[in-house]
């Protein structure tokens, strides 16, 4: 008995310290803490834990150099340069710098990923919003909404694709075939409606006519350092290469001809890096390494199996909703790990596999702890001094990622 409940037990309260968070610890101290409880009291052997950390490696090399790329601009006055382009660009208008940071957000997350915008956007918008002394909250959930919401443009826009994806990602010809009506649908009405719901707050005027940042030499490698892996990025994927080992080579690389250039001690920047994420990856493996252990994901692939066979459209539709509201208990990482276990021993058609997909990256959208990317963003706004609580996402949440999903889920799945 306790084989079976005890480790869902430990599962489900270390999702309820990452979620509220209490004593405001960050979320990984609480993903860690359940990890290890379920090595320590026999639940999970040691060998399995180790080799579920092991399978996150593509993802800590990604995150690791994205967060170096993001520390560079942050430091070298990239984004300071970048805000105030948009804030002059903006014309006075609030609504027209929502805009423009919208389309900034889509392109950022189709060609770098969610977390990229997360990690790399979140700082510039900030900076914007200061400058054009405009309440920033408005501008910075676009940040969060858009990560999710464009998440599915291409293979390589969120990295819980290839996850669930595995060796088997579609080709990008194949991929923009079956994604990109979905993909617009769910782009359009996340603008629509997290526009209306920050209507008030970007009512009146905004600061224009900013004095011109000149970017610094060292600015311009952090420019060319996040464009050029932009395009390798896009490369790699064409080719099913991982994307992580490139990512942290290319970031390692841009924040070392910078300090090379300013004679400058790597450990501040080191220093300034959200470490605690890593260990919050590598603990959610773990979880899901559990549930695999204990035979969750042999049950699931059945149930799938056959619900498929009975009915594969209904099937895409209710899988696709499920795992989008089951994201936000346990993030879509993992979510999205055990989706693709589920699919491969259940041999799922395309539909249903693509619909999961859809659940996985847009379904996010709900809560601040549905993703990885939205908890980058979370981190990357407490430096700022902003916060989000759970109920105040929630609260947005609910009124613009249901539509999406609705809308995304039912283009996918009626297009066969």
């Amino acid at each position: 008995m306790n084989s079976v409940f005890l480790p869902w037990g430990i599962a489900a309260i270390a999702t309820a310290g990452v979620i509220t968070r209490p004593f405001k610890w960050p979320e990984a101290v609480w993903a860690v803490a359940g990890a290890l409880l379920l090595v320590l009291l026999g639940l999970l052997p040691m060998h399995l834990a180790i080799e579920a950390i092991g399978k996150g490696t593509d993802v800590y090399l990604f995150l690791f150099g994205m967060m170096l790329l993001s520390e560079v601009g942050r430091r070298e006055g990239l984004f300071d340069w970048v805000a105030v382009l948009a804030v002059n660009h903006a014309r006075s208008s609030p609504r027209r710098l929502f805009v423009l940071i919208y389309l900034v957000g889509v392109v950022i997350t189709a060609f770098l990923s969610n977390d990229a915008t997360a990690v790399v956007l979140t700082p510039a918008v900030f900076a914007a919003a200061k400058k054009a002394k405009t309440p920033p909250l408005p501008l910075l959930f676009i940040c969060a909404f858009v990560a999710n919401a464009a998440s599915f443009v291409l293979p390589i826009s969120n990295p819980a694709n290839i996850v669930l994806y595995g060796n088997h990602t579609p080709a990008l010809g194949a991929w923009m075939l079956r994604f990109t009506l979905p993909s617009l649908l769910s782009i359009v009405a996340t603008y629509v409606m997290l526009r209306w719901t920050q209507r008030d707050a970007l009512a009146g005027i905004c600061e224009s006519n900013l004095e011109a940042v000149e970017l610094s030499s060292s600015g311009r490698i952090a420019l060319a350092g996040i464009a050029v892996t932009a395009g390798v990025l896009l490369t790699v994927s064409a080719y099913d290469i991982a994307l992580g080992l490139p990512t942290a080579i290319l970031g390692t690389l841009t924040a070392l001809m910078v300090l090379i250039l300013e004679r400058k001690s790597p450990l501040p920047m080191i220093r300034e890096i959200s470490w605690s994420v890593l260990p919050l990856v590598a603990a959610l493996f773990v979880m899901v390494e559990m549930l695999d252990h204990t035979g969750v994901i042999t049950t699931l692939a059945t149930i799938l199996r056959q619900a498929t066979e009975h009915n594969e459209v209904a099937t895409a539709g209710w899988a696709g909703a499920f795992i989008a509201f089951g994201s936000n208990l346990m993030n879509n990482l993992p979510a999205g790990l055990i989706a693709s276990s589920t699919v491969m021993q259940a041999h799922s058609p395309e539909r249903v596999i693509d619909a999961l997909l859809i659940g996985v990256d847009l379904g996010p959208n709900l809560s601040i702890t549905g993703s990885l990317a939205t908890i980058l963003w979370l981190n990357a706004i407490r430096r700022e001094g902003e916060d989000v609580s759970f109920m105040k996402f929630l609260k947005v949440g609910v009124l613009v990622m249901v539509p999406a999903l609705v809308l995304a889920l039912g283009a996918r799945i009626l297009t066969g």
